[in-house]
């Protein structure tokens, strides 16, 4: 074939699967859009006590004064928001972590990183006597990062470099001893006790309005600063001798990206405890559905993430005839068998 006849590599016909993979993937941010509101709807209408979806639109425009209207306004509505924004925060956090190390085991309990926002909720409750998000917030931020970065060191040191099987092993490490730490805690405080039983799992339960405002702007700034990521962690990926050839600021790269990862995982462990599983699986899912572009990974994670959250909390509402499941513990009934689906296959966990 003569260089004149060869097909150029930007005419429109090479252009157009792209274009079309770019609508596709569109079209499934759409339809997880759509989905994120059923569930919303779901999640204020469903409950232990019976209302309609009258009540629940009425509740959303104006206050009666009513009980249904107090219900939906001051607890299903504000526990809804918070489930919103601790998924779409777990779901950005694990998908981060795991370009950042290139590790797609890589999430916040794997790592040590809610344990760390854990232990220092604790100490912050049982020893100083903190209450209240906004004094707690703090304390989960300091353990997040203190963790993240001892976890890092430990799993760099020596040979070879951060490799993902030293990185997880150093999470599992300083995850038990921190586990142990708790544990300790919690037993010569009773008082303490008795309130992060139920936190441990992991619950959206105590969501109130003042939680939501306090959460959000931990959470949008989050957010915002892991998307902009998104282009540096795709010359990450290549590895650091091809990412700085392509310009990447490598040093800038991780150092806001454990930022973004402890805003997003100090605020959802210091509102909702440790839920562990979403951040883990979530991204790899995501990965599956659209390959690994950061730019892609990340808005999936983040929607993708609150529908596991918050199918998970409506399923522990009925699940029991009286009470309810924490959605901590209904997360990982759900994501264990999708994660070891995913590792069966193998090639949809690689980076």
């Amino acid at each position: 074939m003569s260089l004149s006849t060869r097909p150029r590599p930007d005419t429109e016909a090479t252009r157009r699967p792209r274009g079309a993979q770019a609508l596709l993937r569109g079209g499934g941010l759409a339809v997880l859009g759509g989905v994120v509101l059923l569930l919303v709807v779901l999640s204020t209408w469903i409950g232990t006590k019976d209302t309609s979806l009258a009540q629940v639109w009425s509740a959303l425009w104006g206050d009666d004064g009513s009980y249904s209207t107090e219900v939906i306004r001051e607890l299903r509505l504000p526990r809804t928001m918070v489930g919103l924004m601790v998924g779409a925060g777990l779901g950005a956090a694990g998908a981060v972590m795991q370009s950042l190390t290139r590790n797609p085991l890589a999430d916040p309990g794997l790592l040590g990183v809610n344990a760390g926002a854990s232990a220092a909720v604790v100490f912050g409750m049982g020893v100083i006597g903190l209450s209240g998000f906004t004094s707690v917030v703090w304390f989960s931020f300091l353990g997040a990062a203190a963790t993240t970065v001892l976890v890092y060191l430990l799993g760099a040191s020596g040979r070879g470099g951060p490799t993902p099987v030293r990185l997880a092993l150093a999470g599992a490490a300083v995850s038990a001893s921190l586990t142990g730490v708790i544990a300790g805690l919690t037993v010569f405080d009773l008082g303490t006790y008795d309130y992060l039983r139920f936190w441990m799992i992991g619950s959206l339960a105590g969501g109130k309005p003042d939680l939501v405002l306090d959460l959000l702007p931990f959470v949008v700034v989050g957010l915002f600063v892991a998307l902009l990521l998104a282009r540096p962690l795709n010359s990450l990926a290549l590895g650091d001798d091809l990412g700085r050839a392509l310009g990447a600021k490598l040093a800038r790269t991780r150092i806001w990206g454990v930022v973004a990862v402890t805003l997003l995982c100090g605020s959802a462990t210091a509102a909702a405890g440790p839920i562990g599983f979403v951040g883990l699986v979530v991204p790899l899912v995501a990965r599956w559905l659209t390959g690994p572009d950061m730019r892609w990974v990340l808005p999936y994670s983040m929607l993708l993430a609150p529908v596991l959250l918050l199918s998970s909390d409506i399923l522990g509402r009925v699940a029991l005839s009286e009470g309810e499941l924490e959605v901590g513990a209904v997360t990982a009934l759900l994501g264990a068998p999708v994660f070891i689906a995913m590792v069966r296959r193998r090639k949809e966990i690689s980076l």
